[in-house]
């Protein structure tokens, strides 16, 4: 799946308000933190920073972070100062998903009408092959029927379905993933 500049440019941006939340963190949160020995001491210089200094060292670290798994980050930032930053992490990359699906859905009928070929609902998608791979939970021919339905009929109440599907299957995993943990 190929990644646009400008989903590039919110990946960087939600990186950076992920570094600016662990900034605020106390040094005691940050020392239990595992995989950031060689980051600790930047974080904490830049805790002591004001203004465009601050902005620039917040700048650095997402570069540095970009390299590593930021999960364990969101799950610190998430017990100390809520789940906002991992939620709205998830539902863009829902529309993602959901947004490159409805463009293959919409690319894969241009290049069927310029054939002369046959369109239908279970056509084959790269997105879905990738989407199965993250989210073995969905159904491949519920998704590309809706993705189809879009882009036959460009109503948005489909977009919208996709959408509250993908959101649906991530809950319920959510949720199986939270009882596992309580007990």
């Amino acid at each position: 799946m190929q990644v646009s500049r400008s989903e590039q440019k919110r990946r960087i941006k939600e990186i950076e308000q992920l570094v600016a939340e662990l900034v605020r963190l106390p040094p005691q949160v940050l020392d239990h933190v595992a995989g950031l020995e060689e980051l600790k001491p930047i974080f904490r210089e830049t805790a002591g920073l004001k203004g465009s200094a601050r902005q620039r060292q917040i700048k650095y670290l997402t570069k540095l972070l970009q390299e590593h798994s930021l999960e364990p980050l969101y799950a610190v930032v998430g017990r100390h100062r809520g789940k906002f930053l991992a939620e709205r992490k998830q539902l863009h990359t829902l529309e993602f998903f959901r947004d490159t699906l409805i463009n293959e859905a919409l690319e894969t009928q241009r290049a069927c009408q310029e054939r002369n070929m046959e369109w239908g609902e279970n056509w084959s998608s790269r997105t879905l092959v990738e989407l199965k791979a993250q989210l073995p939970e969905i159904d491949v021919l519920t998704l590309s029927r809706l993705s189809y339905l879009f882009a036959r009929t460009r109503n948005p109440r489909h977009s919208r379905e996709i959408f509250r599907y993908l959101k649906s299957i991530h809950e319920s995993r959510q949720r199986a993933n939270e009882s596992l943990v309580k007990e």
